[in-house]
């Protein structure tokens, strides 16, 4: 097995993109869709143009990605612009799988009108985007638009509730976005948004005084899976699964009343130090403690999207560092525990408290800095939509990672993600999925 794989027929689409995903919730706040934003990431002088070769470069690479691999079961959410809503181009989207949002720089013409009355028929559902105001142009698309998008950050407080009682009279859906607290969720909620979108979920002050759950599915598949004595590798690979078993996990070892010399960095450490027998015990004091029979097959986005960065962080340094198995799972560490202080609703030095790491994974969680700081900072940059391109080509350079293997491996992750969130659970659970060929080495440097 070579370290690097062969370029591939799409090795030069993801040198002209890549794929940031932002989580879309319902008012119980569960994931009912993310909205795709390809951006450009070729290096060099070169722009991407926006013009009808670019939006059919965007579509044809959403395309190729294959949209149940980036959003599972849920929704695609995707912004369009006039070339691609008056070209072929759209048909290469799924109609049941995407909402197409149509950007409020389009011109409202009779042509357009006419071409999103004919996508509409063809089964397409559209949202019109940032919308601020009510205007002419608004109300010619109306009749054909099952979602509203409003940027909470631009209008006021007042404005909004005449926006939203506007809207709903028309019996249109509404959708919130840049929410960044609490306080705007529940103001929007009182006004009738139905869905939300950006940050505020991640808040530790939302998710204070609940708990992590490790699924009793996932608990009783490693009763078995210890029962039948499968290697480590194996039972690792299955805990990796649930990210709150994970987490649980890496506290547990790593409290002082255990007294062992030296921090638990990964969790096939853990396995080894804490041993099959006190796991096994362990277990099964989770089967009975976990009370929550019926758990919501839904995993939090934030869940989801910790195990997401998890996986991405072990491939890419797996990527970089080939043949260090140590590293890698150090890697996933990081990732899932870089949203552990909004996962138990407290800061990241309280939580680094209560659980010894390393000094090189505190400084990646605190700090964003050494090898593993700067790959969560780079996994980040497909998390925030805004995020400055030039930081990211950046990144790639520092770490000597290929535009091509970043592609790949985020593209294993997302999937990856998708497999192990509540709509597809129920058909993955025994489910191992593999890497591409030569973006994991099964040799080990410890």
């Amino acid at each position: 097995m070579t370290d690097q794989p062969q370029p591939s027929s799409s090795g030069q689409h993801a040198l002209d993109f890549y794929l940031a995903r932002q989580p879309i919730l319902n008012r119980e706040q569960e994931l009912i869709g993310y909205e795709l934003l390809f951006r450009n990431a070729a290096f060099g002088p070169a722009n991407v143009k926006d013009d009808v070769t670019a939006t059919a470069a965007v579509i044809a690479h959403a395309s190729e990605l294959g949209l149940a691999n980036v959003i599972g079961n849920l929704q695609g959410f995707i912004n369009v612009d006039a070339a691609v809503l008056l070209s072929d181009f759209v048909y290469f989207l799924p109609a049941d799988k995407v909402v197409l949002e149509i950007l409020e720089t389009v011109r409202v013409t009779p042509e357009l009108v006419a071409r999103v009355r004919e996508l509409v028929k063809a089964g397409y559902v559209f949202a019109l985007d940032d919308v601020v105001a009510e205007s002419e142009e608004i109300e010619q698309l109306l009749p054909m638009i099952k979602i509203i998008k409003i940027d909470v950050m631009e209008v006021d407080p007042s404005k909004l509730l005449k926006l939203s009682v506007h809207f709903k009279r028309a019996q249109k859906e509404l959708l919130a976005e840049k929410v960044e607290t609490l306080e705007q969720f529940r103001e929007c909620i009182t006004f009738g948004f139905d869905y939300f979108q950006g940050y505020y979920f991640a808040k530790p002050m939302i998710l204070q005084g609940k708990k992590l759950e490790a699924s009793k599915v996932v608990i009783m598949h490693l009763l078995t899976l210890l029962v039948r004595n499968v290697d480590n590798g194996e039972i690792v690979r299955y805990i990796k699964r649930d990210v709150a078993l994970s987490l649980t996990l890496l506290r547990l070892v790593n409290t002082p009343v255990y007294g062992f010399q030296k921090f638990i960095d990964s969790l096939g450490q853990a396995l080894i130090v804490l041993g099959r027998r006190q796991l096994k015990r362990w277990l099964q004091i989770l089967l009975f403690a976990n009370t929550d029979s019926e758990r919501s097959n839904a995993l939090s986005p934030l869940m989801i999207l910790a195990a997401t960065r998890g996986k991405m962080l072990e491939l890419i340094a797996a990527r970089i560092r080939p043949g260090r198995r140590k590293m890698s799972e150090m890697a996933f560490t990081v990732g899932i525990m870089s949203l552990v202080d909004a996962l138990f609703g407290m800061s990241m030095e309280t939580v680094l408290r209560q659980i010894t790491v390393s000094t090189e994974i505190r400084e990646a969680l605190l700090r964003r800095t050494g090898f593993y700081g700067t790959v969560l900072k780079l996994v980040e940059c497909t998390e925030q939509v805004e995020q400055n391109q030039d930081e990211m080509q950046r990144l790639l350079e520092e770490l000597q990672l290929s535009a091509d293997d970043f592609f790949e491996a985020e593209k294993f992750a997302f999937e990856w993600g998708n497999s192990i969130s509540s709509n597809s659970l129920g058909h993955s659970v025994a489910v191992s999925m593999a890497p591409p060929e030569g973006l994991l080495d099964d040799d080990d440097d410890d």
